[in-house]
C-alpha cells in the first residue's frame, strides 16, 4: 500500500544569475512499512526533500501526496495539524526543549494537538528506547545517544504515518549511531512504520529496504537492496 507519492517536484530558490535548483522534477512513491535511505553528496537537494515531504517546505512546483491526500492543498493551519499528526522528524542536533524534561519532550507533539497522552504508548516507547529511570532528566543531564533517542519517541508518540530522520547519526560516535539505527529499525519493524532517512553513511544506507540516490537536484539511483 502507497503511503507517500512525489510527483515533480521542484524547488528554485534565488531569482535571475542568483537562482538555484535545489530540486528538478523529482518523482517516486513509498510503500507502508518501507525503510528507504536517501544519499547524496552536500548540497544535492535531500534535505530540501525531505522538509518538503514533512510539510516544513512548500515546493516551487509538483505535489506531495501522504496517505492520498494532497499535503500542499492545505492551508497553514492544516499543514501544521498534518506535521503533528502525519510525520515524525528526527533531526541531527535533536532539537529537544532545553526547559523539558524526557517525557515533556516526547509527549509535547500530542499536547500541543490539545490530545491526551496514551500512557500505555509512552511507557512502550520509554522502555523501548532504554530511557525507563530518565523520564524526568532534562537534555543536558543526558548524552548525546540518549538525546537522539528521546527525538525519536517524540517523532513515533503521535503514532504518524512516516518518519523523517535527517542524518540522525551525523552528531553521534559509531556505537551510537548504530544503537539509534537498530532503534529506528525496531520502529519499522515492530510499528510497520515508514521510515525515510538521509544519510551520508554507506555502510547506515544498506541497512534500508531501498536507497534513491540524488545528485544536483535529480533521483540518479533508485535501487531496492532487499524486499
Amino acid at each position: 500500500m502507497e503511503i507517500l507519492k512525489v510527483e515533480h517536484l521542484c524547488k528554485t530558490y534565488g531569482k535571475g544569475k542568483n537562482e538555484v535548483h535545489a530540486l528538478n522534477d523529482v518523482s517516486f512513491s513509498v510503500e507502508k512499512g518501507e525503510f528507504v535511505a536517501i544519499i547524496g553528496p552536500s548540497g544535492s537537494g535531500k534535505s530540501t526533500l525531505l522538509h518538503i515531504m514533512g510539510g516544513v517546505d512548500k515546493p516551487t512546483s509538483g505535489k506531495v501526496y501522504m496517505d492520498g491526500s494532497d499535503v500542499y492543498a492545505q492551508n497553514d493551519e492544516q499543514l501544521a495539524i498534518f506535521r503533528r499528526r502525519q510525520v515524525g522528524l528526527v533531526y541531527q542536533f535533536y532539537n529537544l526543549l532545553p526547559v523539558l524534561n524526557v517525557v515533556e519532550n516526547i509527549t509535547l507533539p500530542v499536547l500541543m494537538d490539545g490530545r491526551k497522552v496514551n500512557n500505555e504508548r509512552l511507557q512502550e516507547l520509554l522502555d523501548t528506547l532504554k530511557l525507563t529511570g530518565r523520564e524526568k532528566h532534562l537534555p543536558n543531564e543526558l548524552s548525546g545517544g540518549q538525546q537522539q533517542r528521546v527525538s525519536i519517541g517524540r517523532a513515533l508518540m503521535n503514532a504518524p504515518a512516516v518518519v523523517l530522520a535527517d542524518e540522525p547519526t551525523g552528531n553521534l560516535d559509531s556505537k551510537n549511531s548504530q544503537e539509534i539505527i537498530e532503534l529506528l529499525k525496531l520502529s519499522n519493524r515492530k510499528y510497520h512504520q515508514t521510515l525515510i532517512m538521509i544519510t551520508h553513511d554507506e555502510n547506515i544506507a544498506l541497512q534500508a529496504d531501498r536507497i534513491i540516490a540524488i545528485e544536483d537536484g535529480r533521483i540518479i539511483r533508485d535501487e531496492v537492496i532487499r524486499k
